[in-house]
């Protein structure tokens, strides 16, 4: 690039050569940012990698899309920050999604399986394969990342692979990064032959896999194997299991119809 050309003019491959349903179908979660320009950097990170949906949970300033330093930093991507979604909770951010990542360098206890950038965005493109799923990328806010709840939440773990000695990436750069790393999936499956004759399993969504851990829940207090009042780790080993294994929908169902026979029979 010769020197003083405007990172503006840099070319970028358009998307048309991609399934646009998966563009369409991912979404990048931003929790608690307390950055405007942070938020105007993301969305221009996803407009040049040709994504679109931005979701913004609890943000320090509640209209941040307005900020001038949001809108400046956004730098001709006014369209996709203007539409950017504010949601009170994590778990309204991830309705429909049946697949998601945590971006985290924190080790934690318990947890999703942690995998590398490169297999997530792997895995977000075959999640993606069928055109009915939808995925999720889960950023912390720039302070103290995401919460140990938050990460639990998702389907897996990530962190940027960064120099080991400098870990600090801004989080519109670690934005930017992913989102390169999903376009690049996404094209290269759009290159792949499709599978024919083999059914495609449907992953339940997170609202479906919340919805049965709050009725698991009530089915072992019941029993009298779970306290409320002394929870100690019982259920974030239980997510970390789930989370191993990609559940499916209708194993969802056996799972809460397990739960609701077990709260019958004691009522009874």
């Amino acid at each position: 690039m010769p020197i003083g050309q405007p990172a503006a003019n840099l070319a970028v491959h358009p998307a048309h050569s991609a399934n646009p349903a998966a563009f369409a179908a991912t979404r990048f979660v931003l929790v608690e940012p307390s950055h405007p320009g942070n938020v105007g950097a993301a969305a221009r990170a996803l407009k040049t990698m040709g994504f679109s949906q931005l979701v913004l949970v609890r943000p320090r300033l509640p209209e941040v899309q307005r900020e001038p330093e949001a809108i400046a930093m956004a730098s001709g991507a006014d369209d996709v920050l203007a539409a950017a979604r504010v949601v009170d909770t994590l778990e309204q951010a991830l309705v429909g999604v049946q697949w998601s990542l945590a971006l985290s360098a924190r080790p934690r206890e318990y947890g999703p399986p942690i995998i590398m950038p490169r297999v997530a965005a792997a895995q977000a493109a075959a999640t993606l394969c069928d055109g009915r799923a939808a995925v999720a990328l889960v950023f912390g806010n720039e302070r103290t990342g995401l919460a140990n709840e938050d990460v639990e939440r998702c389907s897996a773990i990530a962190h940027v692979p960064a120099n080991p000695v400098y870990t600090s990436l801004n989080l519109a750069q670690a934005v930017q990064v992913l989102a390169y790393e999903l376009r690049l999936a996404y094209l290269d499956g759009a290159e792949q032959p499709p599978v024919s004759g083999r059914p495609v399993a449907v992953l339940a969504s997170s609202d479906e896999i919340e919805g049965m851990f709050v009725h698991l829940e009530q089915a072992l207090t019941a029993l009298d194997f779970f306290d409320p009042a002394n929870p100690k780790k019982l259920q974030p080993r239980l997510r970390s299991l789930f989370a191993r294994t990609g559940l499916e929908r209708e194993e969802v169902n056996i799972l809460r119809g397990i739960a609701k026979h077990i709260l019958l029979k004691i009522k009874s």
